[in-house]
């Protein structure tokens, strides 16, 4: 029970990642605020948690509407007290070099992926300050450390997320707040198997050559990421302020022969 009694918000909680992470946080004794756009999705997050005993709540909001991101905070310090931990796990891909890049493209990954940190965080932190502790964990990617072929505005984004992590653990550390990021490598969530399916013709092909991104030959899981999560939410991560924890199955600092 490495989060007894501890309420984590995360966004983005309705399908892959984050919804294993809500899963295993709430086995881990955390009571859980499921956030997501989609209803559905969310709520049956929300089921699947209580069916094995754990306790959760969704609060549906969009991570970009600073009314949406305010009023969820409000719900949710309503019904528990206290966040103790903020999971800005929400995100979107974006597909193209910088030329194909649409306008419209380019401002709604902007939006989901760095205003959807900036946001949740804004309406937290007051409270993580008076409270004079919290943990924010920021999804950033191992491609803010590395280029990859067709991803200009989802590299742009996840570059800025662990900047403004660094930067935010400058500005909170007096209150004993930690701020750390996530950077996992090629996840297989239900977002990457769909596009794989639509955007190539060998779906098999197309997931064999992916996998060759990682040292290890394989995709990670969204459980695998979940963990690390885990351990930044934990007090075991007490002494990491501003880092970076890399999950990419040797994607970043290795190359095949």
């Amino acid at each position: 029970m490495r989060l007894k009694d501890k309420v984590v918000l995360i966004t983005g909680a309705g399908s892959g990642i984050g919804k294993s992470t809500a899963l295993l946080f709430a086995k881990e004794g955390a009571k859980v605020v499921v956030n997501d756009l989609s209803e559905a999705h969310g709520k049956e997050t929300v089921e699947e948690i209580q069916e094995q005993g754990g306790e959760a709540v969704f609060l549906q909001a969009d991570v970009t509407i600073a009314s949406d991101v305010k009023e969820m905070v409000q719900r949710a310090l309503e019904r528990y007290k206290k966040i103790d931990v903020l999971f800005n796990n929400a995100g979107i891909s974006g597909v193209g070099a910088l030329h194909e890049t649409s306008e419209e493209l380019w401002d709604r990954v902007v939006d989901v992926n760095l205003k959807g940190v900036f946001l949740p965080s804004k309406y937290v932190l007051p409270h993580m300050i008076e409270r004079q502790e919290g943990c924010i964990i920021n999804m950033s990617s191992c491609v803010a450390e590395l280029g990859l072929m067709k991803r200009a505005v989802y590299s742009a984004t996840k570059g800025a997320v662990l900047s403004l992590t660094k930067a935010m653990q400058v500005d909170y550390a007096p209150y004993n707040i930690r701020v750390n990021a996530l950077l996992p490598g090629t996840i297989l969530t239900p977002f990457v198997e769909n596009y794989l399916r639509n955007a190539y013709e060998d779906y098999d092909e197309a997931l064999e050559t992916i996998k060759k991104r990682q040292l290890s030959g394989k995709l990670g899981t969204p459980a695998d990421v979940a963990q690390a999560a885990l351990f930044l939410a934990s007090d075991e991560s007490k002494f990491m302020m501003g880092s970076p924890l890399y999950i990419d199955g040797g994607a970043t600092f290795g190359k095949m022969a």
